[in-house]
């Protein structure tokens, strides 16, 4: 309103009231643009971070020198290497896992190494001594400090075979490979060179069997032979062995080595680092190494005497091994055989049972495919249709919270009609003010037209309305100003109501989500790509954290301005709902047209998300591969492929949001014309306020733009609302596992050890064979129990039973006498220790990797590293508090297990479950510790799935399973002077 000399221009008040609505809109959307922007900022500052990393950059780290011999085809000489980056402390760490920067981390120092082409380089030393570490030096994955490395044909890459291997969500033979081109012949050569024929066999599929994320499907002596097969296929000139044989038992290691290392690679340069001392006898260099040093390069036997381990103690070993197997010696074959409990013949059980073979198995009887727990196949993501489910609404409303809600409610309900009235009592007062200068004036008639043709150029001569007392623009003022008040209280009250309420609910989403993965089953994980659970916790969670709130406050918004708008509308031309009929009729068929094109639209956008995020972090996982076999730019292909059609489904939707923007204001303008030409006719007639006239013409103004507003933010909150339909899918339906137990167990559960299947029977899932079939026996306080069997029959199903990973059928197990169904998951598991095959640590130190509750002293934890010699490492490192990295990779494989091992050792379990954990620590080391279990857990009872014989043979029992059932429960003397028994079967059949 315009106040001047008692004069009160009408077309200035409506004008500036019209701008003002205008306004609105942008002063909304002010705030939310301030932090999108801010936003950006953040996300441009880490883009700029990452991109100013310095590149690989092979030309500054190769050199290009004549090398000194025409033989060699790989030199280092004087050659300083380190994990640490002379631009960032950023490193990217091998999935080799060996060490990589930290406080006294190893640099590798090579002071002169020719490797000739055609020649077999073992690599020897501890573990932890850097071996993996020169390897990746090779592969150009350090830095080099200093000296110099020569390589020939660089532009061909390496055959990269890693300690840890790396598994594509694929089928295997897609996996082997590795974007070559298919060679029946040259294929059938790898695939029974790194002895997966009759791997293969009993694949339901053959290789054309998807293994699952990571190579899940496969037990990790086949993830290990799958990427050796990898490597080999590449047909490279120098191949580079990470400890591809410490997976497999000796005949299989003896079969690669023949068959693949020293038959199909036996015209390649091959470095081979291993702690099998008895395969490098063949060896033209043996390469010892020491503290990330080669203190020792020559010949096999020159090299071997240095080291601690040797062939003659492996005889000796072995000379005791034959002694034990009593009533055996004569057997031929028996002493290769005796060593091969057969890990390569285990799956991998921790989550679904019997999948997979090994070499050289002969199942007497070919599984099927429905003998396998889970069906890998890397289908596409699960989508709902149709409308957003009313369920999903409520329960974004019960995560607000109902009393919250309606609080938020009705605080923009009196928003709203506290601005609307704000605007008829200024309709009001001018209205009076009117009434009192006509009786004031001989003639002051209302013009419609000079009023339009003022909101056109506001400045233009108006009737004029006078005041008639101080008093009266005193009391208008005060009513105004109060209502002024009250709408920015309100309009306060609503906006910290809103955040509020909207922040509740996103941490109640997230908690929820989170929640029900932690409780997620084994079967879930080992189904579901890890890019699909990135995908939920990071677009969905994002569009439920940011987008869904922002189109939710506009939404309601333009729904209270909309009504108000029609209310003040209808008071000023009641006629014009006469239009508004047929037009919201139309309106509503639009935009219910567009709602259905648009949610789809946003689910197809989700699900093209998944695959993104699943190659992405695959390609990480195996970046020093890629990068090794020169496969990047194929990568990159298919990255952009992923992302190409995540594009196409955001470019529909953006097009058809157009679409919908066009109608919509085709739309407006019908409503703006009817509302003028209504406004001329009741003008003719001379019937309505004017007050209230001007008023509904100045909302009318709005029309096209508030009726755009509110079906474009509605359509896009119900596409934001498929983000919390996926979010709430995961959070109520993936299976999850039972939360609370029946009883509370004492402090001291177990306090002897006792262990006892009773009439066991668990199946993966309805339909399918049980894995355990009436398993019933007891394990008395103390005891040492081996246990072996073929494939599938049902050995690592027992420890899920244990754990409770998966639940019984039928029967129960009992420890200590206590029903372990009857006890909460989280003291069952706390007060069991397992040492795995693959070992895992948490981002973290040392210090909350051993002991995450801190609950011993640092002297107790010193203890243990001593036990399993790690002492001396982690004081190097610097101390308990250094970080061991993402999963651990500032450790070596071999480190990681004999940390796992020492956590187990403090925990002080009565019951130890152990499943091969010394497959990748030296000899030397490996007897070091299985006289430290047996002497630390020489009261507790032990139970050892047998991958190698010698592991359990001096166990008190060996259980025999075979499919599901137990077979035989004796000691391994009496089993093996009775050959009748199924473990002497076993092993004279040559599984084992």
């Amino acid at each position: 309103m315009r106040y001047c000399r008692s004069v009160c221009i009408a077309s200035m008040v409506f004008t500036a009231l019209a701008l003002i609505g205008m306004l609105v809109y942008p002063l909304n959307m002010f705030p939310w643009m301030v932090n999108q922007i801010l936003q950006a900022k953040v996300s441009l500052d880490r883009i700029q971070q990452f991109l100013e990393l310095s590149d690989q950059d092979l030309d500054s780290y190769y050199s290009s020198d004549a090398f000194s011999d025409p033989d060699v085809v790989l030199e280092m000489h004087q050659s300083t290497f380190s994990w640490s980056s002379p631009c960032s402390d950023s490193v990217s760490h091998p999935e080799s896992g060996e060490e990589p920067e930290q406080k006294g981390a190893l640099e590798t120092y090579v002071h002169h190494l020719a490797v000739k082409k055609g020649a077999l380089v073992g690599v020897v030393g501890k573990v932890g001594c850097g071996k993996s570490s020169l390897l990746a030096a090779v592969t150009g994955e350090l830095n080099r400090k200093d000296g110099h490395i020569c390589v020939l044909d660089l532009e061909q890459g390496f055959g990269l075979a890693a300690q840890e291997p790396w598994i594509q969500f694929t089928t295997i033979r897609e996996n082997i490979l590795f974007g070559k081109r298919y060679n029946a012949k040259f294929y059938q050569e790898v695939v029974e060179a790194c002895a997966l024929n009759d791997d293969l066999k009993i694949f339901p599929a053959g290789d054309q069997t998807v293994v699952g994320e990571n190579g899940v499907a496969l037990s990790g002596g086949q993830k290990a032979r799958v990427a050796l097969a990898r490597a080999v296929y590449q047909n490279k000139e120098i191949y580079l062995l990470d400890d591809p044989l410490a997976a497999v038992d000796t005949d299989v290691a003896s079969h690669i080595m023949e068959k693949c290392i020293l038959g199909v690679l036996r015209h390649k340069t091959r470095i081979l680092c291993t702690h099998r001392l008895e395969v490098l006898d063949k060896a033209d260099i043996l390469v010892l190494m020491e503290d990330g040093k080669v203190v020792r390069t020559g010949s096999p036997s020159e090299v071997l005497s240095q080291v601690e381990v040797t062939l003659k103690h492996r005889d000796e070993e072995a000379e005791g091994k034959e002694e034990a197997r009593i009533g055996l010696g004569a057997s031929k074959g028996l002493h290769g055989k005796l060593h091969r409990m057969d890990e390569e013949c285990e799956p991998k059980e921790c989550g679904h049972e019997p999948l997979v073979g090994s070499y050289p198995c002969k199942l007497e009887e070919k599984e099927t495919e429905e003998d396998f727990p889970y069906s890998y196949h890397n289908e596409d993501e699960a989508k709902k249709e149709g409308t957003v489910s009313i369920h999903v609404y409520r329960s974004y409303w019960n995560a607000v919270g109902t009393g919250l809600a309606c609080l938020t409610l009705t605080s923009f309900f009196l928003m709203q009609a506290s601005e609307n009235i704000s605007s008829w009592w200024m309709s009001y007062w001018i209205s009076n003010l009117r009434k009192t200068s006509s009786r004031n004036a001989s003639r002051s008639e209302f013009s419609l037209s000079s009023f339009s043709q003022s909101l056109v150029s506001p400045v233009t001569m108006a009737p004029a309305v006078q005041t008639n007392s101080s008093s009266d623009l005193n009391f208008y003022l005060g009513v105004y100003g109060g209502i002024v008040v009250a709408n920015s209280i309100f309009t306060i009250t609503r906006a910290f109501l809103f955040a509020y309420g909207v922040i509740r609910a996103s941490t109640v989403i997230h908690r929820r989500l989170l929640n029900r993965v932690f409780m997620a089953t084994v079967t879930f994980f080992d189904t579901t790509p890890v890019g699909r659970i990135i995908n939920r916790f990071s677009s969905d969670l994002e569009c439920t954290d940011e987008n869904l709130p922002f189109r939710l406050n506009m939404v309601l918004i333009f729904i209270f301005i909309l009504l108000g708008m029609v209310v003040m509308i209808s008071l000023g031309l009641p006629w014009i709902i006469l239009v508004m009929v047929p037009l919201t009729a139309v309106y509503l068929y639009i935009q219910w047209y567009y709602r259905h094109t648009s949610r789809e639209l946003k689910r197809l956008n989700s699900t093209t998300l998944s695959p993104i995020y699943t190659h992405f972090s695959e390609t990480l996982t195996g970046l020093n591969t890629i990068r090794a076999t020169r496969a990047t730019d194929r990568f990159e292909q298919e990255n952009e492929v992923r992302l190409e059609m995540n594009q196409r489904c955001l470019f529909v939707s953006n097009t058809a949001l157009q679409w919908l923007d066009i109608r919509l204001q085709m739309i407006g303008v019908a409503v703006i014309t009817a509302i003028a030409v209504i406004a001329i006719i009741q003008h003719q007639m001379e019937s309505g306020d004017p007050g209230l006239v001007g008023l509904a013409l100045s909302y009318a103004l709005s029309i096209i733009f508030l009726l755009s507003g509110l079906i474009s933010n509605f359509t896009q909150m119900e596409t934001m609302m498929v983000s919390l339909e996926r979010a709430q899918e995961y959070s109520t339906e993936i299976p999850k596992e039972p939360e609370d137990g029946v009883i509370q167990a004492t402090s001291d559960w177990p306090s002897e050890g006792h262990v006892e299947f009773r009439n066991v029977m668990l199946a993966y899932r309805p339909g399918l064979p049980n894995a355990l079939d009436g398993m019933d026996f007891t394990v008395v306080p103390g005891e040492k129990v081996g246990i072996v069997g073929r494939t599938g029959s049902g050995k690592s199903t027992m420890f899920l039973a244990l754990f409770r990973m998966i639940e019984l059928n039928e029967g129960e197990i009992l420890i200590d006498n206590v029903n372990i169904r009857l006890v909460a998951l989280e003291e069952l598991r706390s007060r069991l220790a397992i040492i795995p095959q693959d070992p895992f640590l948490f981002s973290g130190t040392i210090r909350e990797n051993l002991d995450p509750w801190g609950r011993h002293m640092d002297a107790e934890l010193y203890q243990v590293l001593e036990q399993v010699h790690l002492k001396e490492m982690i004081t190097r490192m610097g101390g308990l508090d250094s970080e061991v990295g993402e999963s651990g990779k500032s450790l070596s494989v071999g480190q990681r297990q004999l940390v796992c091992l020492a956590r187990a050792l403090l925990t002080q379990a009565k019951i130890l479950c152990i499943d091969e954990a010394t497959a990748s620590v030296d000899q030397k080391t490996d007897r070091h510790l299985q006289q430290t279990i047996r002497e630390r857990f020489a009261d507790k009872t032990v139970l050892t799935i047998a991958h190698r014989l010698n592991t359990i043979m001096d166990s008190d029992r060996v259980l025999v399973m075979n499919a599901g059932k137990m077979v035989e429960l004796n000691s391994p003397k009496v089993l093996c002077n009775n050959p009748e028994s199924f473990f002497y079967q076993l092993i004279q059949s040559g599984e084992h």
